[in-house]
């Protein structure tokens, strides 16, 4: 059984001495199980958090701590992980494979965590097996505190919007049709709040304005959202202030969180709250209904249309979202007074996504490595210096040309440098990256090769900061051909780019991964290893005493109290 909240608080305080002890503690008892679930209106296995689909929302505060319990009642393994959650010095913590062992069926784990120097939302989703695409995910929001000001007024009511593509198919089913080497075809629909065509509803008063926090948690689809007749004033971005730009839609890539607000500024009556797909050339729609309390009547007609494969509007989109330099961060300093671009970056990596066949199956890499995970955790083998499991360097840290093969890839980085990172897009699908145990300052993007001289045009004051990023493919859209799948959309200048730069201040195992689900699967993700020779407490948390050990760190002593 799952341990109670006192032995939990027990083991918080004599196991994890090195957490904020002046922090307050936020207790989560989780048990998770599958369960029906009609999201489309046939009958699927779910996984559900405490009966929940989608799960409990986390509300917390900057530097809390977190003490979540997972008590895995599934048949197989299981673990979570916090998208956008730093888990400073702590990559022990952040639930993928790399760094943590999966919780075996009818055992629990207990995740601590410290939501340090951050604010904004984000979400938590399981990371292995293909769950995601059964469920399990849920929405995490990190509040300021009290006497850090915030660059707007408190909003009259504060929704999670959880939006994404979803398959009525079982993830059993759609992990089996990956095993074989095939594609995943077109979503059969878009969720809102694990609900389909209008079964979601926002009350809200007239007069009144509410923050909304939208989370793609989808498994591939870029998505449009928009509510019939009002604008939208985004004000944060994965944990940044943005500058407050209004806008009367918003493309949410895969793994994106953006928070707006939204003004009940309209006659009192129930309008549609719509999420469409955007570059597929069959557009799957959903509706949710934004309903006034004093409403005079349901919504009606067609749900108010949106742009499909337009993507110069969704680029220029992109690129008017930047940080608002005035406003304060999770510290009461603004968050422009770090000049990331009067600093000198030590290191550019390139990082090519591609696509292929590798013993007649669909693979999917970065610089032409596919990822394949080893018998051990990446980062459980590199505390207990467990040789053979990986090899810093089994990836180039620029596109070789060269075909795909499969490796278990990690890329060494060191300790405090700062680099930029740019990732090539030559395929002809926008991708979304995301990753984890940082946040990144969005420096350029556009179609083309990347070379040098486009350092030039990048935004060295306010780029907008964050934790996933999409690249775009350039296009014209005379040119666009009819398409099977998402997979397929035919382009004829498919060639674009996004750059990043990334202050490395976060030791640790850090996995770097495609945020389309089926690629991340099949290997179009790495780990990047930020290595210091360091023992301090002051650069990385010792292992837990309470790690889970598998594979070859089976047998092994974590720790003494």
């Amino acid at each position: 059984m799952p341990l109670n909240l006192a032995a939990i608080f027990c083991l918080t305080v004599s196991l994890f001495a090195v957490v904020g002890a002046d922090d307050p503690y936020r207790f989560f008892n989780w048990n998770v199980t599958y369960g029906d679930i009609y999201p489309l209106g046939v009958r699927q296995r779910g996984i559900l958090i405490n009966g929940q689909f989608p799960g409990p929302d986390i509300y917390s505060v900057t530097n809390d701590n977190l003490i979540i319990n997972v008590f895995n009642s599934l048949d197989e393994p299981f673990l979570l992980s916090w998208n956008g959650i730093q888990q400073r010095r702590n990559s022990y913590q952040d639930g993928v494979y790399g760094t943590t062992c999966p919780i075996p069926p009818g055992k629990n784990f207990t995740y601590i965590l410290q939501v340090k120097d951050q604010i904004g939302s984000f979400y938590y989703f399981p990371s292995l097996a293909f769950h995601k695409a059964a469920g399990g995910f849920g929405g995490i929001r990190i509040l300021s505190r009290p006497r850090i000001p915030v660059p707007f007024p408190d909003p009259a009511g504060d929704y999670t919007v959880l939006i994404g593509d979803w398959y009525k198919s079982n993830h059993t089913d759609l992990k089996a049709k990956l095993d074989r080497g095939k594609k995943l075809p077109l979503a059969d629909g878009i969720l809102i709040n694990g609900r389909g065509p209008n079964g979601a509803s926002f009350t809200v008063e007239q007069g009144k304005t509410y923050r909304l926090r939208i989370s793609n948690v989808g498994l591939q689809n870029s998505l449009n959202f928009r509510i019939q007749g009002h604008r939208m004033t985004l004000v944060e971005v994965e944990g940044t202030h943005s500058v407050q730009t209004s806008y009367s839609w918003l493309d949410v890539h895969p793994g994106q969180s953006y928070s707006v607000l939204v003004k009940a500024d309209q006659p009192a009556q129930d309008y549609y709250m719509t999420v469409s797909t955007r570059f597929t050339t069959t557009v799957l729609t959903t509706t949710a209904v934004f309903h006034y309390s004093n409403s005079a009547g349901p919504v009606s007609g067609p749900p108010p249309g949106g742009p499909t494969i337009q993507i110069d509007a969704s680029l220029n989109q992109a690129r008017s979202i930047r940080t608002n330099l005035s406003a304060s961060g999770p510290r009461p300093n603004p968050q422009g007074s770090y000049h990331y671009g009067l600093i000198n970056t030590v290191k550019t990596i390139r990082l090519a996504n591609s696509a292929g066949l590798i013993n007649g199956k669909q693979r999917y890499a970065i610089n032409s490595v596919s990822f394949v995970p080893a018998d051990t955790p990446l980062k459980l083998a590199d505390f207990f210096n467990i040789g053979g499991v990986f090899r810093v360097g089994s990836i180039s840290d620029n596109p070789t040309g060269g075909g795909l093969y499969l490796d278990t890839s990690v890329l060494g980085v060191d300790y405090r440098a700062f680099i930029e990172i740019v990732f090539e897009n030559k395929e002809n699908i926008v991708q979304s990256w995301h990753l984890d145990g940082y946040s990144f300052f969005v420096v350029g993007m556009d179609g083309g090769l990347w070379s040098s001289a486009n350092r030039s045009q990048y935004n060295l004051r306010d780029a907008i900061s964050r934790c996933t990023v999409q690249v775009r493919y350039k296009t014209s859209l005379i040119h666009l051909k009819p398409v099977k799948t998402v997979h397929e959309i035919i382009t004829v200048y498919p060639k674009s780019w996004t750059a990043i730069y990334v202050a490395l201040d976060n030791v640790g195992m850090w996995n770097l991964r495609s945020e389309f689900w089926a690629r991340q699967y099949l290997g179009q993700q790495l780990y990047l290893r930020v290595y210091t020779a360091s023992t301090s407490l002051r650069d990385e948390y010792p292992i837990p005493k309470n790690a889970l050990l598998c594979g070859r760190a089976s047998g092994r002593h974590t720790r003494p109290l």
